[in-house]
């Protein structure tokens, strides 16, 4: 898309609703890394974004290798690595061999990742509720379905690779 093009769309759009959208969006943005939106209780702010992502990932996917793990995550490898180290230090995530390739190695969630995982997700839906308790049902799926396309937006912005840093 041009610059031209950008500067059109703004144009078109409501100035102090796009000014308001970006304030409250920074503003979201530090508020959810400050509380890590963590959930509620002893859970409150137990596990740090990138291990809820990975263990989430890893659940929703099932074992694969890093590679596998970064590419649907849409980072890189060396991060994942990183990322994945203490998980498996701390016994959330195990390492085992690829059933058809014994020599590479396939991550998985563990018995215990999976128990922890369920008890952060139990935790942050309570604060899910807690946050929208006098919303009424039809708020919250329409709340839901925005972001979710918002976040799908941001997503396809960052993988176009021309896009990436403008």
């Amino acid at each position: 898309m041009s610059m031209d093009m950008r500067t059109d769309l703004t144009a078109v759009g409501d100035t102090g609703l796009l000014d308001t959208l970006q304030h409250e969006v920074a503003l979201f943005a530090r508020r959810a890394e400050q509380t890590r939106l963590g959930g509620v209780g002893q859970v409150r702010n137990s596990m740090d974004r990138a291990a809820y992502l990975l263990l989430n990932r890893l659940d929703k996917e099932g074992p694969m290798g890093v590679k596998a793990l970064a590419a649907s995550m849409g980072i890189d490898s060396s991060t994942v690595t990183r990322q994945v180290a203490p998980l498996v230090d701390t016994g959330l995530v195990k390492r085992t061999s690829h059933p058809e390739d014994g020599r590479a190695v396939v991550l998985q969630l563990s018995p215990r990742g999976q128990a922890r995982l369920e008890e952060v997700r139990a935790s942050r839906r309570q604060l899910m509720a807690e946050l929208t308790q006098d919303w009424e049902p039809k708020e919250r799926e329409a709340f839901c379905a925005l972001l979710t396309r918002f976040n799908g937006a941001l997503s396809a912005r960052m993988s176009t690779p021309d896009r990436a840093d403008s």
